[in-house]
Order: C-alpha cells, then structure tokens, then sequence
C-alpha cells in the first residue's frame, strides 16, 4: 500500500554540477528535507535526482537545487512528478 500524499520527483539538473560536491550538498538537504532517494551522475554531464516524499518536500527540494546556493553552478532544472515507486531508505549519491 503507498503512503497517502507521496510523490516521486525525477530532476534533471543540467549546468557544472560533477565534480564540485553537487551530489553530497543534494544528500545533505534531501535527509534535512526527510525524502528518500539518489543523485546520481549522468555520462551527458547531468546529475540525476530521484527523491520521494511528500509534494511539500520535494518541492522544496526543486526550490533549494534553483536557489544559485549549490556547489558548482545550476543552469536549469527540469523535473518531472509520478507515481512513486517505493524507494529504500535514505538518501544515495551513485
């Protein structure tokens, strides 16, 4: 059974993000945030976010990888919302 008012959140954020941190600053405020999920790095140069929580949540993440406050420097954030699939818990960087 999926936990009422649960979202996934796919986030596609392009700019300078590999190599500088941008994946530990993500874990870091998606376990302040209480979202489970990962970051991963794209070959394209793309780091992929995953998180599930609630829409309030991941919202906020959105908000915190727009703010111009992250390691490195974001260009754009494109994210999606879904059904959520039942991530483990905790909040990965691959």
């Amino acid at each position: 059974m999926r936990e009422e008012g649960v979202v996934r959140l796919d986030a596609w954020v392009h700019g300078r993000v590999q190599g500088v941190g941008f994946r530990w600053w993500t874990r870091c405020r998606a376990l302040e945030l209480g979202v489970v999920g990962s970051a991963t790095n794209k070959r394209d140069g793309r780091v992929h976010v995953v998180a599930e929580g609630s829409r309030v949540q991941c919202d906020r993440l959105v908000e915190l990888l727009r703010s111009g406050q992250t390691p490195g420097h974001v260009d754009v954030v494109v994210e999606n919302y879904s059904v959520p699939r039942g991530l483990p818990p905790g909040f990965y960087e691959r």
